[in-house]
């Protein structure tokens, strides 16, 4: 039987500072990591341990890094078969690398037994629609991903709506959306039982969200990931 797994992962938004923090659970295994693009420059690090990075829906904390409250927003929750996930909107709040934040954002909240060997593409962002809306989109190909009941949604209003199917066009966009890659996190490890290879820029988007139309601005992540866990 496949190992259970666990995660949870935050991520915020903006033209001059980008921001992800996750913990997560692989069977027996914990890792962490936290990213900042604080305009100029990418900043990251990856823990083979939970500890260092504290994150929940409610709050993350790195010591020194980052202390940000998060003000989460309408929940998206879909099961298929024996995983689970839940993607809400967030408004994060609070300070990174010293400095002010007060950006939209995402949080992914995932669980269950995924099956031994897995590869998806997934893009998150929030932005401004052509009539100044703001809009939080969460779109994906690979895992919940069926035509009907799938993970994708945006979100208009404080309301998620469910989308249809996506195409992805590499890390370079989705849809209708074109995606300008600003920094790059990327990592490979094979750890016997475990290997990831996966690549997750920070950068901005132009083009239109189905169902909501033209964006007037739009930053986040495009991510490309194999895993055998």
């Amino acid at each position: 039987m496949p190992m259970h797994k666990a995660w949870t992962w935050v991520g915020a938004f903006g033209p001059e500072l980008m921001l992800c923090a996750a913990s997560a659970r692989i069977g027996p295994a914990r890792t962490s990591w936290w990213a900042v693009w604080d305009g100029e420059r990418l900043h990251e690090r990856t823990y083979r341990r939970a500890g260092p990075v504290d994150v929940t829906p409610e709050r993350i904390r790195v010591r020194g890094v980052l202390d940000l409250e998060l003000e989460p927003g309408a929940p998206w929750e879909v099961s298929t078969g024996a995983i689970w996930t839940r993607k809400r909107p967030a408004q994060v709040r609070g300070g990174a690398l010293g400095r002010p934040v007060d950006l939209p954002g995402l949080i992914d909240e995932s669980a269950g037994r995924h099956a031994r060997t897995m590869s998806w593409w997934w893009s998150a962002g929030a932005g401004e629609l052509a009539d100044g809306r703001p809009v939080t989109w969460n779109l994906v190909d690979g895992v919940h991903d069926g035509v009907e009941g799938s993970e994708r949604a945006i979100w208009l209003d404080g309301s998620p709506r469910h989308v249809a199917p996506q195409p992805f066009h590499g890390l370079d966009g989705v849809g209708d959306l074109r995606f300008s890659a600003i920094a790059t996190r990327a990592r490979r490890a094979n750890l016997l039982l475990i290997a990831s290879d996966y690549e997750q820029p920070f950068g901005a988007f132009a083009g239109a969200l189905p169902l909501a139309g033209p964006l007037r601005a739009g930053w986040g992540v495009m991510e490309r990931h194999r895993v055998r866990w």
